[in-house]
């Protein structure tokens, strides 16, 4: 067996099949898995459209049988699904994906009972280092005493009736959608939410269908929508077809991204802010104070409309590891990321691509206006969008940049914050804007992201910093 050290990310595990982990990694996983689980009555496994996740979930089974566990097997599904399933069972899971990576990546999602998730710093260490003590399931293990039950669960049908009721769209005005699945499970879990594949009434949507078949070869284009170059095929087939609007999923299923019906990529920040809004008049409307979590990156427009609407923003780090918990914290209604994860909090604090794809839908279609010239009175600042470097020491190229702005901190024209890597902020004075640098969660990468009142300006702050980070290569 091969140690797990390199694949441990902050969130999840991710790393290349067969090269760096593979079934014999899998199986003693399972094995840890169910030791920190003991006390639950069953856990749940579940694998996207990955060549290698049938055989990784296998193994992973195996483990965790060997243990005495019981498994429900989810098959392949998304992982809003397995949330979903975790949620409304209350059983911890497993979800065997490596999200929006090359096909020859995998990894593994945990959950608590309830989808809490499991981090690095939560217990996800702590797994690993168990699982690399031992070189098969079965030793100091309980093989032998009783073998847990596997059986099968089909949780879709499920999922689909609570996500038509979670957001309805049955009295918005007919519109055109053109999606784009990317070979992911998202066409599985459009076809079943937004079609009649659950058995559910037929909606207003007419859908132009874009690579819905899973196939984790990834024939067509990367299932990595925040790439602009992975939309090339959305953003034609919108403007050719006189869509409304054009929807695109990560591999896994729990991101959306959005393209008005222009052909536009429409920033996370905007969607976040349209679907902030939403659900902070609902809970405005029961009565409730209402609380949204933002990570460091998003666009400052959406703290300053919501804060508007008389609703608390809470600041965090990048990742669902950390927001999830902050949002269960405050009771937060919703939670928002650059990188168009949105979590909410009647799904379990957990993020969902079909959840926010519905928002849009109800968004754009209970009012007459066009997506763009909605998305227009939610982005009045110029953004970078997020730009990665391969460095050889990310704290090196953090610290640079932070003595590079020493001067003015030092002097009070800029405020620096170490939240999340390192945020730049002259948002408090003219010309305004703010920069920030920090180390991926997942990759090997440098990002950076800036933002500014004036497109000279952010390019003019984008540049600088730039230099500074090519500097250290």
């Amino acid at each position: 067996m091969r140690s797990l050290k390199p694949i441990l990310k902050s969130n999840d595990l991710r790393g290349t099949v067969p090269e760096q982990w593979g079934p014999e990694e899998a199986r003693p996983l399972g094995g840890a898995i169910a030791r920190s689980f003991s006390q639950a009555r069953a856990l749940l496994v579940g694998h996207d459209m990955r060549l290698s996740g049938p055989d990784l979930a296998a193994a992973l089974t195996e483990g965790a049988s060997v243990e005495g566990m019981d498994v429900i097997s989810l098959g392949q599904i998304s992982t809003d699904t397995m949330y979903y399933a975790s949620g409304a069972l209350d059983l911890p899971g497993v979800m065997l994906t490596a999200s929006h990576n090359p096909g020859q990546d995998n990894g593994l999602k945990l959950v608590r009972p309830g989808a809490r998730p499991v981090s690095r710093d939560t217990g996800l260490a702590e797994i690993v280092a168990v699982a690399e003590a031992y070189l098969s399931p079965a030793a100091e293990g309980s093989a032998g005493t009783k073998l847990g039950q596997v059986s099968q669960l089909d949780i879709l049908p499920d999922f689909a009736r609570f996500a038509r009721q979670a957001v309805p769209l049955d009295q918005i005005r007919p519109l055109r959608v053109v999606i784009d699945a990317a070979n992911g499970m998202g066409g599985v879990v459009v076809d079943a939410v937004l079609g009649q594949a659950a058995g559910l009434p037929a909606l207003p949507l007419e859908l132009v269908r874009l690579y819905f078949e899973p196939d984790g070869s990834f024939p067509n284009h990367p299932a990595d929508p925040i790439d602009p170059a992975n939309l090339e095929d959305l953003r034609d087939t919108v403007v050719r077809s006189k869509a409304d609007l054009g929807l695109a999923f990560d591999g896994d299923g729990d991101r959306c991204f959005v393209v008005d019906e222009t052909g536009r990529i429409v920033p996370p920040s905007v969607i976040g802010v349209m679907i902030a809004l939403r659900e902070v008049e609902r809970e405005q409307a029961a009565g409730r104070p209402a609380v949204v979590v933002r990570n460091a990156i998003t666009s400052q427009v959406l703290p300053e409309l919501v804060e508007a609407s008389g609703a608390k923003v809470v600041r965090t780090r990048v990742g669902h590891g950390v927001i999830k918990p902050v949002m269960a914290e405050h009771d937060a209604v919703f939670g928002a990321e650059h990188s168009g994860h949105f979590y909410f909090r009647d799904f379990f604090y957990a993020d969902s691509g079909i959840l926010t794809a519905l928002h849009v839908l109800a968004t754009l279609g209970s009012q007459p206006l066009a997506l763009s010239d909605l998305a227009c009175v939610y982005q009045p600042y110029s953004a970078s969008g997020e730009i990665n470097f391969r460095v050889a020491d990310t704290a090196h190229s953090i610290q640079k940049v932070q003595q590079a702005y020493a001067g003015d901190a030092a002097r009070g024209t800029v405020t620096l914050d170490s939240l999340d890597g390192l945020t730049v902020s002259h948002w408090s004075s003219r010309p305004r804007w703010w920069a920030n640098v920090r180390p991926s969660n997942t990759e090997p990468l440098l990002r950076l992201n800036v933002e500014a009142e004036d497109h000279d300006v952010m390019v003019k702050v984008r540049d600088g910093i730039a230099g500074l980070v090519r500097e250290q290569n």
